[in-house]
């Protein structure tokens, strides 16, 4: 068989609703499963991919097994692992950095699937924020933790992408850590994709978008957004509206720029989150006075319009708000796809 024709194998971590799945099958992977706690982002995962394997189940209780029989691999076969935990504050152990500090936390059970399967080749992803939290040293343990499971993380395979560069109408920045198993190091290459020419705006996605659930403004804030020119915020109003509307934000510092946002259809969105309203991180409709639907949200992730989300309202729009671009993980994917074809040994 041809490189270029085989089916590369992934398992997934913290697989939400889908969206870095959903790239990486674009990019040419097979899941082989995909692990997720949450009950209604499983359903949404089996509703539109009924053939995944897809295991509604406590991490924890699933790393502690024999993993390479309740996979039926063999350790070293698996091409990738892929999933981000949830950024968590380390318990350190001791002064010297290592798997224990991490006990506790979900990261400890993606180093444990590391350990204990030795993809290939991994995929990590998560927020900026991670190279900063706890002044640094949360990240410096993981990549510690990665080097001691068997993994080289070289300075290029770790940078901060915003989907923004790579066909998705939102600037969202995620942290792509990607390690290569010892082994393979002077076999696999891989390169950061590059960001296209062309980065979508709103109206690329919005004008056409298929009607769908979503929450609304109540009719006071409506009237406000009313009067908040589209690209505009809350400086865009009348002074005495604004600090009636703001109460005890209005004397706060900084720009308060999120306060009453009313995005342009000449921008892209800014990052989507788990929550349509909350009052400082405001994404008003361009056109009409009210937050995005949850398709409309869906659409700045890039999921196809037949992706269905399974879930009350708020559970819809937390389960969009948390994915991965999809757009961003093929374009990442293909190039993991890339280095896997063309390494010298397998």
């Amino acid at each position: 068989m041809k490189k270029k024709d085989k089916q590369y194998k992934t398992i997934e971590l913290f697989a939400g609703a889908g969206g870095l799945a959903l790239g990486l099958e674009m990019a040419g992977f097979d899941a082989l499963a995909l692990i997720e706690i949450n009950s209604d982002a499983v359903k949404t995962l089996k509703k539109n991919r009924p053939n995944w394997n897809v295991i509604c189940e406590d991490i924890a209780n699933i790393s502690s097994k024999n993993l390479l029989n309740y996979f039926s691999l063999k350790k070293g076969e698996l091409d990738l692992l892929s999933g981000g935990a949830p950024c968590q504050a380390f318990s350190y152990a001791g002064k010297r950095l290592g798997l224990e500090d991490s006990r506790g936390t979900l990261f400890y059970h993606y180093a444990i699937f590391l350990r204990k399967l030795q993809p290939k080749v991994f995929l990590f992803e998560n927020v900026k924020g991670l190279l900063s939290h706890d002044k640094g040293r949360t990240y410096k343990t993981m990549i510690k933790i990665f080097e001691e499971s068997g993994y080289i993380v070289k300075s290029s395979n770790i940078k901060v992408l915003n989907a923004w560069d790579f066909g998705v109408p939102q600037k969202r920045e995620r942290l792509i850590t990607i390690g290569i198993r010892k082994d393979l190091e002077d076999s696999f290459n891989f390169e950061f994709p590059k960001p296209h020419k062309y980065k979508p705006v709103l109206k690329d996605i919005l004008l056409d978008c298929p009607s769908s659930k979503g929450t609304e403004y109540s009719e006071y804030k409506k009237k406000i957004f009313e009067l908040v020119p589209p690209g505009g915020y809350w400086k865009d109003i009348p002074e005495e509206i604004a600090k009636e509307y703001m109460k005890s934000c209005w004397y706060m510092g900084g720009g308060r720029t999120g306060i009453l946002r009313r995005l342009s259809l000449e921008e892209p969105s800014l990052t989507v989150l788990t929550s349509p309203s909350q009052k400082q991180t405001d994404r008003c409709h361009p056109i009409e006075a009210r937050p995005f639907t949850i398709r409309e949200n869906a659409r700045c992730q890039t999921f196809p319009d037949s992706w269905e989300f399974i879930g009350g309202c708020g559970s819809c729009y937390k389960q969009v708000g948390n994915a991965v671009p999809v757009n961003l993980a093929y374009e990442i994917g293909k190039e993991i796809r890339n280095g896997l074809e063309n390494m010298k040994y397998v």
